[in-house]
């Protein structure tokens, strides 16, 4: 199977929470045999402090400009890295053309009625929706999704999340590099 083992580029996951950027992230790693950072844990064991704990009480922007610092410092370091971001990460401070600058977005976009069935499943690690009835999930996605749809239809490519698997990822990034090298 043919990599990017040893590409220039970053390569930066990003969807709705559930979508299966921190799944799918080690995966692609492990393949390509990459160091791979998942932001918002990253920023937890930096901060030594939940990102629920952070939002409740430094509140959403603190916890935003905290997202933006850890990732423009992971990006300078030398080694290309995969990246699963946070689902708002490519939604403020200008993150969007940052990271687009930086490597390769992707976004794994995943319709609202299936990211609600995964998450109900997991709805206590998820603090956005812990105050959420389970059937306003569905409703509630489908609006963050139109909110967020500006920003997610930026990335330079989207792949469907329904059984993606490492080696899709991997061969979508191929066929991405190929297609503009000949540019």
């Amino acid at each position: 199977m043919q990599s990017i083992m040893h590409a220039s580029h970053h390569i930066f996951l990003c969807g709705f929470m559930g979508s299966g950027k921190s799944t799918q992230g080690k995966k692609l790693a492990s393949l390509l045999r990459m160091r791979y950072i998942d932001l918002d844990k990253h920023i937890q064991k930096l901060e030594n402090k939940t990102i629920e704990s952070i939002f409740e009480t430094l509140g959403e922007k603190h916890f935003r400009d905290l997202e933006t610092k850890y990732l423009k410092e992971l990006v300078q370091e030398k080694n290309p890295k995969i990246f699963s971001l946070g689902g708002g990460t490519v939604c403020f401070n200008n993150n969007i053309e940052f990271i687009k600058s930086s490597g390769i977005l992707i976004y794994i976009n995943m319709t609202a009625a299936a990211l609600s069935e995964r998450l109900k499943k997991s709805k206590q690690n998820r603090p956005l929706l812990k105050n959420i009835h389970p059937d306003e999930i569905n409703n509630f996605i489908e609006q963050k999704l139109k909110d967020r749809q500006l920003y997610y239809t930026q990335a330079h490519l989207t792949i469907e999340g329904i059984n993606l698997t490492a080696t899709d990822l991997n061969n979508a990034i191929l066929q991405f590099k190929k297609h503009n090298e000949k540019k």
